[in-house]
């Protein structure tokens, strides 16, 4: 069972602001990759030292530094030293068990927000987390994977699509959180699929493996809810005009994404529902199939009671039984426990109990 809450206990005691890496322990090394782009030209390229990302800080394009990995302390110090970003913003970059938020600094917005993704190996759906810095003219995502949802964005620059090439931060950080908004989606979708399977097994011949399968997904569903309920009130914040670095055209497009949440939210508000009753369905199959064993066992029961009465009654070692001296008394004892056997029978299909 994966855990709800990892362990923070290293990081009690010590002061606001102490970079500690909370999360799941990695080797691998940090990547780095700057996407610096405006209307007529691209660059994409992937650097091997941080001191490369500095020079964009205060350039008149649109700029995009994406990081893979954030337990290299170093790296995460350094970008917050360059581009001024507070103590308590890194902290909360290399803290993985971060609820989805916003916070307004001064001249940079602060975002985090949870990435779900399909873990082929456990065959487990999971939750990354991603911090996003909104600048003037730069967005730095920070990322625990490599490879993620937002491959469709860097495509779209890529490709020149007008809209994204011509705008500026603000529309970059609209385009990374509808990305993510829509991989939810996906998510869902394949999510679905599998609540329908299991509730076809649930009809058709339920199993102990079946309700492992629906505690499994109520868990992540569970986590699903965690995620997206503050993302609601993110997406709100950034559509509403009240930070200046959100122009209004893009507010727009935020109210779009704000809708998309809503449908997640109702999506997973549903699925939840559905587990549980499918939940009850178990149970009472399960009691459904007990209670007929049960019926069957009570009518060859009540069958053989009479049956068992006779062959007690003629079990007794008196000497005076005058049915003992008689030839035909064994078939007549046979023939009465079979008629009577047959009447019960009957009578149990006519009154509908078999």
């Amino acid at each position: 069972m994966p855990r709800f809450n990892k362990k923070r206990s290293k990081k009690a005691g010590l002061p606001p602001g102490t970079l500690v890496h909370v999360g799941k322990k990695r080797t691998e090394k940090t990547r780095i990759t700057i996407l610096d782009y405006d209307q007529t030209d691209f660059r994409e390229r992937e650097v091997k030292s941080v001191e490369k990302c500095f020079p964009f800080k205060d350039t008149s394009t649109v700029t995009w530094i994406n990081i893979d990995g954030i337990h290299q302390i170093e790296i995460i110090e350094k970008i917050g030293k360059h581009f001024n970003l507070h103590p308590l913003v890194l902290e909360d970059i290399v803290n993985t068990e971060q609820r989805p938020k916003l916070d307004d600094f001064e001249g940079y917005i602060f975002l985090v927000m949870k990435m779900p993704y399909f873990d082929k190996e456990n065959n487990t759906i999971k939750l990354e987390q991603i911090s996003l810095v909104l600048g003037p003219n730069f967005v730095i995502s920070f990322q625990e994977l490599e490879g993620d949802a937002l491959n469709p964005v860097r495509e779209r620059i890529k490709n020149g699509r007008v809209r994204i090439r011509r705008s500026g931060t603000d529309y970059l950080i609209y385009a990374l959180i509808d990305a993510i908004v829509d991989n939810y989606f996906t998510i869902l979708e394949k999510t679905g699929e599998q609540i329908a399977n299991i509730e076809e097994k649930l009809l058709n011949e339920p199993e102990k493996e079946t309700l492992h399968d629906i505690h499994d997904l109520k868990r992540e569903m569970l986590l699903f809810r965690k995620a997206v309920w503050p993302l609601r009130e993110l997406v709100s914040s950034l559509e509403r005009g009240e930070l200046e670095l959100i122009n209004e055209p893009t507010r727009v497009f935020l109210r779009d994404v704000y809708d998309h949440t809503i449908q997640v939210i109702d999506t997973i508000e549903t699925f939840r529902d559905m587990l549980t009753g499918m939940l009850d369905l178990y149970l009472s199959s399960i009691s459904n199939k007990t209670n007929e064993v049960m019926r069957v066992l009570t009518i060859i029961a009540t069958i053989f009671i009479p049956l068992t009465f006779v062959a007690g009654l003629y079990g007794m070692n008196f000497e005076y039984m005058p049915e003992l001296k008689w030839k035909w008394s064994y078939p007549l004892v046979l023939l009465v426990i079979s008629v009577t056997g047959i009447f019960m029978l009957f009578y149990f299909r006519r009154k509908k109990w078999l």
